[in-house]
């Protein structure tokens, strides 16, 4: 038996994928250990796949924490799926409510996990208790359609062959505040925007072959809490060939309810501050996605529009400083008409003018973020390193 401490030299390589990919989880009281032998033990089953002809399996993989009522929803919306081949593992992640009940009640194989240690972590134990060799994340805060599974399936035979893919959220949010609404219409426009082509990966509905996860040691769970844990992941599928797609038709329903101060937290420090980490250690931004080169002119459009509305009416005559303001509104509304265009398609007039202000917030947090993880990437380059003598 091998410890997932320390694998021994000339160890299979199946061995090493799955102690590595048990050392990126790090879940407490909970260890991994493997045989000698090629076949895959108990904990990581061997994996099962269709006849020929037939649509693959899925292993769909849910990680949640104390959010019963909307895990309730997301596995109604799966037990409707028109897919039949498929498991649904639920890992709870040391809730402290009625969450796991939810899931057993719904037939789900249930994990629980005996600390919180983060949904990369639940997701890679998840992939461990997996049978089939495609996996689909789906995050408990989201409902499918009754055809996301058979897309999902079907996408994994059709060409250009890929081995991850993912979706995007529709256009139509289930939180009915303005802050949810204006937050996920931007991201299922971002996606729909995208390359067919992905820079990256998204765990909230994607897809990947269960082998080339094992492959790259799964999500890295040193982001003990929800961050860029899908978009380092999706760097490292990159960079080791795998192919990556965005698939527009898979949508699914964010159920999530957005607040003003959440917005905030999770644009600059939970993701705003480690992407921007993670993009400098590579030294290449994509044009794609968020990053698109129009929407890093409108995070220096929202940041002139700031600084003329601080500092204009001090060192300014009113007409220089209102123009110059109102020059940077118009540039961002410029280069995102086609968002807008959305807003007025899904909502009203009135709406587009209310989620204006967010946008700009949205851009600030951006350009802060950036400087943040510029900040701490230069100060961890500069920082000596100690002497080995």
């Amino acid at each position: 038996v091998y410890s997932t401490a320390a694998p021994p030299l000339g160890a299979p390589a199946s061995i090493r994928v799955l102690v590595s990919i048990a050392e990126r989880s790090r879940v407490p009281t909970e260890q991994v250990f493997v045989s000698s032998s090629r076949q895959l033990p108990t904990a990581l089953p061997q994996e099962l796949s269709a006849p020929l002809g037939e649509r693959p399996p899925l292993s769909v993989v849910v990680p949640v924490r104390n959010d019963p009522d909307n895990l309730e929803v997301c596995l109604r919306a799966l037990d409707a799926s028109d897919h039949s081949s498929y498991e649904v593992i639920v890992v709870d992640d040391a809730s402290t409510d009625a969450t796991p009940e939810v899931a057993r009640r719904h037939g789900a194989r249930v994990i629980r996990l005996a600390t919180r240690s983060g949904p990369a972590a639940a997701r890679n134990r998840g992939v461990e208790a997996a049978r089939y060799p495609y996996l689909f994340f789906v995050d408990a805060d989201v409902r499918v359609r009754p055809e996301t599974l058979g897309l999902v399936s079907d996408r994994f035979l059709a060409s250009p062959p890929v081995d991850a893919f993912f979706g995007s959220y529709d256009a139509s949010p289930g939180a009915p505040n303005l802050v949810s609404q204006y937050r996920n219409l931007l991201h299922h426009h971002v996606h729909q925007a995208g390359s067919e082509e992905a820079s990256t990966f998204w765990s909230g509905c994607g897809a990947i072959k269960r082998s080339v996860f094992l492959e790259l040691g799964g999500f890295d769970a040193g982001y003990g809490r929800a961050s860029i844990e899908d978009i380092e992941l999706g760097a490292r599928l990159r960079r080791a060939g795998h192919p990556v797609a965005l698939v527009k038709d898979i949508q699914v329903t964010h159920m999530k309810k957005w607040t003003l101060a959440r917005m905030i937290e999770v644009d600059v420090r939970k993701r705003g501050v480690p992407w921007t980490m993670l993009l400098l250690r590579q030294g290449k931004i994509p044009n794609d996605l968020n990053l698109r080169y129009g929407q890093r002119l409108s995070a220096l459009l929202a940041g002139a529009l700031l600084a003329a509305l601080a500092l204009g009416p001090w060192l300014m005559p009113i007409p220089l400083w209102t123009g110059a303001a109102l020059a940077c509104l118009v540039g961002i509304v410029a280069l995102n008409l086609s968002f807008y265009r959305l807003l007025l398609r899904a909502k009203s007039p009135l709406f587009v003018l209310a989620a204006l202000p967010l946008h700009v917030l949205y851009y600030l947090c951006s350009g802060v973020a950036f400087a943040a993880g510029l900040a701490l990437h230069l100060g961890r380059r500069r920082r000596p390193r100690p002497d080995p003598g």
